[in-house]
């Protein structure tokens, strides 16, 4: 298609001294062609024809190009700027489409490019020698993963690989709450937990000390020798009730407030020996052992972690840099920033206290990453719900730095819910999360196919997320997640398993053969089959290839532009898309046209290999493995 828009452009020019961008797409069912285009009716507007006459213009101009070349000897197998060779026939419809037909040998000659240099095929420069940071996942010590942090993980990894197939070096960065009022409605919680856990195993018995195992300190002398117990589920759970405080008691949230204050000193002072050092601390410690252990088991990593303690400095110090600039403002004893100016609204970037906010923090990381990497994109991912935060911190920014800016990009994302759910909030305690949806999926590919192969697990996790367009909410179904046979991971798992099946059994009989010859023993009819020469025509030679070979082939010369595609729009679901559409052309190429044993078998196993090889490129883009066997 590429091809096509690149010489419909030069005609055009040529003919009519307009510059415009064709359109070009596969053709309806009903036209017998590969690709059509609306140019023509595009261009009737401006020429003041009728689109019927600029087409015919067109196909004329084309067949004219296509003799010439054809005089000068040339073998018209592509239309390329370099010959202006034409080798598709055009074919008009109403009311002024211009439809192209390819011929086999065009296809054929592509399947050879493919074979010959995969990597050269698929390759792609648009970010070559650039450094692109993505961020994503974004955790916060003191909170459990839920279900919209898999979400981001996957996504996040997914477009950090697309930007690394186009060339880029990839940072992989997360960005966490490790201070801020989250934190402080937590530790609320879990130091009266904690101090009451302590009380009761320092006067009661041995059933008491039982029962309150969950929040420990072991007593002592001196608050600096406790030793706490609580996991990370305790934490979660401290953080909700914390919440709870917050909102309905008014002496809560003052103390949450004073403890917020302190938190920032302890870390910013890097203070221990107090009981709510020791428990912030401890409770860090336990939140970073527990994602590392969780993003291990999705297959992901890290290249950087940006702990909001580490930027708040530098955020702070360049909001109150611009406020004696005029960008933030003082409003009662607090620094904003006032986004009505720009259609925005007004967000506290230094509270009352002196306590930068989120928005401090997220100026300070901006600044951080561009000292760390200088670099040429950075990439944020977060929920919907901080669209417009991000706007006003970006605005904020950009005000005295608008090229960090100009390289930001921030993608969003919908609600993942489940079937008939409603809104999931950690804030509440009635989230999903993430380690309950890679059960939810184990369970389900166990009770129906009795398997427990983590490789396809993860895969139909994976691709449950990575099909959606993201912006909208998702409902996350585990059941059509695990199907084999619909829009599903596993079903391309298993599209990819089938094929190697066939090339791995033509092998055989062809080693077979080899073997049989060895012996001089006479070989069967498929074996002889199986040895034919390499599909590889010589010069001049057209192939006939039968409707199913045709389109299989042609699905698998679209994924380049399907990977420029995704690459541009940072698109996952492109990619989705169109291996969900070659598996499916696959599979109606595999029950018409057999393979093993055919006497087209050495020509249809080049066709299988050719897929495989896309569909196993593909699925890497979204970071999902090929099982050995399903």
């Amino acid at each position: 298609m590429e091809e096509i828009k690149k010489q419909l452009k030069q005609i055009i020019k040529e003919l009519f001294d307009i510059e415009i961008e064709p359109e070009v797409t596969e053709a309806p069912e009903e036209v017998e062609a590969d690709y059509s285009s609306n140019v023509a009716m595009r261009l009737a507007g401006r020429l003041h024809k009728k689109p019927m006459e600029i087409a015919e213009e067109i196909k004329k101009k084309s067949e004219e190009l296509s003799s010439s070349d054809m005089l000068k000897g040339a073998r018209p197998s592509l239309w390329s700027s370099e010959d202006n060779s034409f080798a598709f026939s055009i074919i008009i419809s109403a009311p002024g489409f211009l439809n192209f037909i390819s011929p086999d040998e065009y296809f054929v000659g592509k399947l050879g490019e493919i074979r010959g240099n995969f990597d050269e095929f698929i390759s792609c420069d648009e970010y070559s020698g650039k450094t692109v940071i993505c961020e994503f996942s974004d955790p916060n010590p003191f909170k459990v993963l839920h279900v919209g942090h898999l979400y981001t993980s996957v996504v996040g990894d997914s477009i950090s690989r697309l930007f690394e197939y186009a060339g880029a070096k990839v940072v992989r960065a997360n960005f966490g709450g490790d201070v801020g009022l989250h934190v402080a409605k937590t530790l609320y919680t879990l130091r009266k937990k904690v101090n009451v856990s302590s009380e009761t195993q320092r006067s009661a018995g041995p059933s008491s000390r039982a029962a309150a195992a969950s929040f420990s300190a072991a007593a002592s002398e001196t608050v600096s020798e406790k030793t706490f117990t609580f996991s990370i589920e305790d934490i979660a759970k401290c953080y909700v009730e914390g919440t709870r405080a917050y909102e309905e008691d008014e002496e809560a949230k003052k103390e949450i407030t004073k403890i917020n204050k302190e938190i920032y000193e302890i870390n910013k002072n890097d203070i221990h020996g107090t009981e709510l050092a020791d428990l912030y601390w401890k409770g860090r410690e336990l939140s970073y052992d527990y994602f590392k252990d969780f993003y291990a088991k999705i297959g992901l990593s890290f290249d950087k972690y940006y702990p909001e303690s580490s930027v708040a400095g530098l955020g702070l110090e360049k909001v109150k840099e611009q406020l004696a600039a005029g960008v933030y403002e003082e409003s009662d004893g607090a620094t904003v920033f006032k986004g009505e100016k720009y259609d925005l609204h007004t967000r506290v970037f230094i509270n009352k206290e002196g306590v930068p906010t989120y928005e401090a923090k997220d100026v300070g990381l901006i600044f951080t990453k561009w000292q760390d990497y200088k670099f040429d994109k950075s990439v944020i991912i977060t929920a919907n719900e901080q669209l417009e935060y991000m706007k006003v911190v970006l605005k904020s920014v950009e005000q005295y730095a608008p090229e960090l800016v100009e390289r930001t990009t921030h993608l969003t994302h919908g609600i993942v819910k489940l079937p008939g759910s409603v809104k999931m909030s950690s804030r509440k305690g009635n989230f999903l999360k993430a380690v309950d949806v890679l059960d939810l999926i184990s369970g389900e590919l166990k009770e129906n196919y009795n398997s427990e192969d983590e490789k396809v697990s993860l895969g139909a996790t994976k691709y449950a997320f990575l099909k959606y367009k993201m912006g909208g909410d998702i409902v996350f179904d585990p059941k059509e997640s695990v199907k084999m046979t619909g829009n599903s991971g596993p079903y391309l798992q298993y599209a990819a398993v089938r094929a190697k099946k066939i090339i791995d059994k033509s092998k055989e009989l062809s080693s077979s053969m080899c073997s049989c010859k060895e012996h001089k023993i006479a070989p069967s009819a498929g074996a002889l089959r199986a040895a034919r020469p390499s599909f590889t025509p010589a010069e001049g030679t057209i192939l006939v290839l039968n409707q199913h070979e045709r389109n299989l082939i042609k699905k698998i010369v679209q994924y380049k532009e399907v990977l420029s595609t995704a690459v541009k729009e940072m698109a996952p679901h492109k990619v989705c898309n169109y291996l969900y559409e070659l598996a499916q052309e696959f599979s109606r190429f595999y029950e018409n046209c057999p393979v093993v044993g055919d006497e087209k078998e050495a020509e249809r196993v080049q066709i299988v290999d050719c897929y495989l090889k896309v569909l196993t490129h593909g699925l890497g883009l979204l970071g999902i493995e090929i099982p050995e066997e399903m």
